[in-house]
């Protein structure tokens, strides 16, 4: 090799001019936050001057083509070279040695531009980088014909920010970043290095201090407890180009809406494999089957963005576009839900921008200072769950979380988001003692803050990705959680009526003989039913905590808890609303649901438990094959009631319909069949029973009921016609007219 030594130089002037010794001494303590302007390769008279930098470093040469050009040590790890009759741009690589006798050779990071424009800065510092997620984070890129990764974070209150990893043995003098002008960001382009690499950010505060950061923006972890960040690419090939072509023509309020709420983790366990959870190509058979078999038309997934603890089930998450390496790679995650999409299943992700939790690795305090969350803990701690809230009045924070949000439904196809603990959101004083919050501009406990950017929120998700559902999880009376933006909502597609989830399971709870003595509990909820769109949740919260499986709540014996179970679902899927079901109701579990064990799928064996599994599909199949039970679901011509006040008889009978179409609905909450059971029927002519809960084969009673019925000339319930029924024990009838 050819080798050509550069005229050796005193240390000032292997320093150049223009460069004072401070901004060298600041390089050599690693607290420089624009090494650019110091390392890499600058102009000089006659030539251009390179400089490298490695704290352990005993010599250093910087490699042209094939000519060698041996650098002067300026001081403490910092190499200098002049490259007589070089020029800008100048491709170059550097060789360390080391007194081990060791060699590294690489291109050197500071001889690359920034990967971030000024515009993503600026869109990002205004709060309106929609997608952010292709510049922030860790992105395997080729520059110049040399590839390496590039990488970039938020960090404005730093002193100094350097990347770490394997490819650096963690030291973080080594790959010092540089801040893009005033906006906080911190980039650096490292050749070399590609997917599979595990990093984090090392960040000097201006206090002195060092803190080690996982990457807000990455897109797959390591496995935990491991708490590093993976440079990840995806060269996943999507089939579902079908699903998606329709999704962005979907209107979910006037479409079937069964959704399966799921536990990843605990859905189903390999005991003989050291109890493990299935892999998401795992999931992608068994699960996609069961619930294609069941007739869901969606799963709702619990949170599967990386989150340190096992034991907060995802809803204290650490890594944001991260999901969870539990279950595979990102890729492999992919592949679970283009698998849903291609059998005809909507896939909902349950997201959490109300808080993230206080591990020292994550977000909280990123950069030594209150970043993504409040300084004031009035504003910025929850004091029921130990975690910190989000600055939502904060542009780069609202981009964050703006972002991500599209992330998931964009980039991994998610068909809905699930926005939790949206009440949280909302108010100020949530769960606050007088004197623990701060009142708004206004002296009011709304967060105005919080509610602009959940406006923003809505309306950026149904512009960028049409079709694609927001629901809420809002647990208060807050007004227009799912109303228009044009008319003061928020704009959610649906929320959560948490309030009929709670007086129902009350009164079904109740021994049939008192029913009749709490029946407003279920006929409450119409009075309010059409202030919101609807989803009715039987949801994980229901079934832990002491408060047991859905079945060891039902009272009565063995019989009458499976019939009262049947009952209880029947009435979910037959009144207005879209309908949510946590795992396990279908198998009628009898233990309160576990996140670290499977479910109970020998229960399956019981030819009890098999009947009522028979009896969840065929209820599923029934509605979505019933345009009336869903298509005029949040419109009041949706319901009629025919009797909602036989409180004596605990008896609630009403109508579904949908244009001209209709069907009946009976519920019988006693054990006590009634016979002559006299209804008014909106047609004359011919009805049948087009389903019944309490069917032979779904392990339901003896009593008979008829299949055809003819409607009587006997005017009752302000009908003209009606119909005399047999209504089972504890027993719903879905009775259709047949032309």
């Amino acid at each position: 090799m050819a080798t050509n030594q550069a005229k050796r130089t005193s240390r000032g002037e292997a320093s150049a001019p223009g460069i004072p010794h401070d901004e060298i001494s600041r390089i050599i303590r690693g607290e420089h936050n624009a090494p650019h302007g110091v390392l890499g390769a600058h102009p000089v008279v006659g030539g251009v001057v390179v400089r490298v930098f490695h704290p352990d470093a005993t010599k250093a040469d910087v490699l042209v083509g094939n000519e060698v050009h041996a650098c002067e040590e300026v001081d403490g790890g910092l190499f200098s070279v002049v490259i007589e009759g070089a020029s800008l741009p100048l491709p170059y690589r550097v060789r360390f040695g080391f007194a081990t006798g060791a060699v590294w050779e690489h291109d050197d990071p500071y001889r690359f531009l920034p990967t971030l424009g000024d515009l993503d800065l600026h869109l990002f510092n205004e709060g309106k980088h929609r997608s952010l997620y292709n510049v922030m984070g860790a992105h395997v890129r080729v520059l110049d014909g040399v590839q390496g990764v590039s990488f970039a974070v938020w960090a404005p209150n730093a002193r100094r920010v350097s990347v770490v990893g394997d490819f650096c043995h963690w030291d973080g003098r080594i790959f010092p970043m540089r801040q893009l002008g005033s906006s906080g960001v911190y980039e650096l382009f490292v050749p070399g290095i590609g997917a599979g690499a595990l990093y984090k950010f090392e960040i000097k505060t201006h206090a002195g201090a060092i803190r080690i950061k996982a990457d807000p923006f990455g897109q797959a972890m390591e496995l935990p407890p491991g708490t590093a960040s993976r440079v990840t690419t995806s060269s996943y090939v999507w089939g579902d180009g079908s699903w998606m072509t329709a999704r962005a023509k979907r209107n979910m309020h006037r479409e079937p809406m069964s959704t399966y709420e799921v536990h990843l983790g605990s859905w189903a366990r390999v005991t003989e494999e050291n109890n493990r959870p299935l892999t998401y190509r795992e999931l992608a058979v068994k699960l996609v089957d069961h619930v294609k078999k069941l007739g869901f038309t969606h799963i709702e997934l619990m949170p599967v963005a990386e989150h340190p603890f096992s034991g907060s089930w995802g809803y204290q998450v650490s890594g944001y576009y991260a999901p969870t390496a539990r279950y595979g790679t990102p890729d492999d995650f992919r592949y679970f839900v283009d698998v849903c999409h291609q059998n005809g299943i909507g896939v909902i992700v349950d997201w959490v921008p109300a808080h993230f939790p206080k591990d020292d690795f994550a977000l909280a305090r990123f950069d030594g200072t209150a970043l993504f969350e409040h300084e004031d803990p009035r504003r910025g701690e929850h004091p029921d769950w130990g975690t910190l809230i989000f600055n939502y009045g904060r542009a780069e924070v609202r981009a964050f979380l703006m972002a991500n949000a599209l992330y998931w439904l964009k980039e991994l196809h998610i068909d809905g988001l699930r926005v939790d603990a949206v009440a949280s959101i909302l108010y100020l004083d949530y769960s606050r003692k007088e004197g623990e919050w701060l009142p708004n501009a206004y002296g009011g406990r709304e967060n105005l803050e919080a509610v602009s950017f959940l406006r923003e929120l809505n309306a950026t998700v149904y512009e960028e990705a049409p079709g694609c559902m927001m629901i809420a999880e809002e647990s208060t009376a807050w007004g227009g959680v799912s109303g228009s933006q044009e008319h003061g909502g928020l704009g959610f597609t649906f929320k959560w009526n948490m309030g009929w989830m709670h007086d129902t399971l009350k009164f079904f709870q109740k021994d049939p003989i008192h029913r009749q003595h709490h029946h407003d509990e279920l006929t409450f909820a119409m009075i309010y039913e059409y202030t919101e769109r609807f989803v009715m949740p039987l949801s994980h919260d229901e079934v832990v905590h002491g408060k047991g499986s859905l079945l060891s709540r039902m009272p009565g014996d063995d019989w009458q808890r499976f019939a009262n179970l049947r009952l209880l679902l029947s009435y979910q899927f037959t009144r207005p609303g879209k309908v949510l079901l946590f795992m396990g109701a279908e198998l009628a579990q009898e233990r309160e649901w576990n996140h670290e064990q499977s479910l109970d799928w020998h229960l399956l064996g019981d030819p009890m438990r098999q009947a009522y599994y028979r009896f969840v599909g065929d209820l599923c199949a029934v509605y979505r094959a019933t345009p009336a039970m869903w298509r005029d679901d949040h419109d009041p011509h949706g319901y009629v009631w025919i009797d909602g006040g036989d409180r004596h008889n605990s008896v609630l009978t009403y109508a579904r319909r949908s244009g001209d179409q209709h069907v009946i609905v009976v519920l019988n909450m006693t054990p006590v069949p009634r016979t002559d059971y006299r209804i008014g029927a909106m047609r004359r002519g011919h009805y049948v029973e087009r389903f019944s809960s309490d069917r032979p084969e779904y392990g339901g009673s003896q009593v008979a009921t008829p299949r055809d019925l003819w409607t009587d000339d006997v005017p009752w319930h302000g009908q003209a016609q009606s119909l005399n029924l047999q209504l089972p024990p504890l027993g719903c009838l879905v009775l259709e007219p047949v032309d």
